[in-house]
């Protein structure tokens, strides 16, 4: 198996996910009221699993072992574009948990979390179609078998790591808030 398959079946998840968005912005819209707990959910998912575990590989893994290549002007641009993207995201991100607390607060942000939320349903399906389809796929010519292969065992000691990272630091967070 090359590296871009884990990518790939992360890539499914995180569409899948983000198919649910519509139906809760049509909640939204109905109700005119946020559910606290969509947004929790959705918004962990996407920083755990689509950014720090997802985007986490390709730039901490895939990308650190790009810029070694000799790789073509239009990856390098595709590549630096991807990054400002996953950048983008997560400024996104945080703008729906900043929507999410104001309108804990008593702030009516219903309009804003729908558009946050139909940002994200907009901006990732564009954003993995140019992983999935121009750039994966060709980078992986410029690695070894046995490359692809290190590349592939360093992905999943990436992923058995993340649970520990996620939950020590949810243990570290309550541990602040109880002292």
């Amino acid at each position: 198996m090359k590296p871009i398959g884990p990518l790939m079946r992360e890539h499914r998840l995180i569409e899948k996910m983000l198919s649910f968005f519509e139906g809760e912005t049509k909640k939204i819209t109905e109700q005119n009221k946020v559910d606290p707990l969509f947004i929790d959910t959705a918004v962990d998912f996407i920083r755990t699993y689509a950014d720090r575990t997802h985007h986490g590989k390709e730039e901490g893994i895939l990308f650190r072992d790009l810029i070694k290549k000799q790789i073509s002007r239009e990856h390098i641009r595709i590549m630096e574009d991807l990054v400002e993207e996953h950048k983008y995201a997560r400024k996104t991100v945080g703008m729906l948990v900043d929507a999410k607390e104001r309108y804990l607060e008593g702030e009516n942000t219903s309009q804003e979390v729908i558009s946050l939320l139909g940002e994200l349903a907009r901006f990732y399906p564009i954003h993995i179609e140019k992983e999935d389809k121009r750039f994966f796929y060709p980078c992986m010519e410029y690695f070894t078998k046995e490359e692809q292969d290190r590349m592939l065992k360093e992905f999943y000691e990436f992923d058995r790591n993340m649970i520990h990272e996620k939950y020590g630091n949810i243990v570290d967070r309550i541990e602040a808030q109880s002292e």
